[in-house]
């Protein structure tokens, strides 16, 4: 049973999707910092100032009664909250992901098209053909 598992984690394929889900786990970790500390700041200010990790609304009160200035204090009262702006930024860094692997699979399929299109090299004559040539170029000279 060892022997079977150490043959089934050395395949190739299982390697190359280990490789690929930790460079996607990285990848995901930049979308987030991305979307959360440079793309959303500007898009909160055109907006009015508005933090959307910050948009939230309020089910039912906690120990301490609202308004609840930030969504940190809300939890601190213990209130029960739906945390809307961090799922629209969450939504908004799975759109920028699926959109950066789309032009990444557009581009690796791009490359497949223009290798299949490529010309093949014609094959090279049969050798009586060539040593035919040779002997036709000796006979001119």
């Amino acid at each position: 049973m060892i022997k079977e598992f150490k043959t089934f984690i050395m395949r190739g394929n299982v390697m190359d999707m280990a490789v690929g889900i930790i460079i996607g786990a990285a990848f995901g970790l930049i979308v987030k910092s991305f979307v959360t500390d440079v793309l959303m700041p500007p898009i909160g200010l055109l907006l009015g100032n508005v933090d959307f990790s910050n948009l939230f609304g309020v089910l039912k009160a906690g120990t301490t009664a609202g308004p609840y200035a930030t969504l940190d204090a809300a939890k601190e009262a213990g209130a029960v909250i739906i945390s809307y702006g961090v799922f629209l930024n969450t939504v908004i860094s799975f759109l920028i992901t699926a959109f950066a692997i789309f032009v990444m699979i557009k581009a690796v399929n791009t490359m497949k098209r223009k290798a299949e299109e490529a010309p093949a090299a014609p094959p090279a004559p049969p050798k009586s053909e060539v040593l035919l040539e040779e002997i036709r170029d000796l006979l001119k000279k």
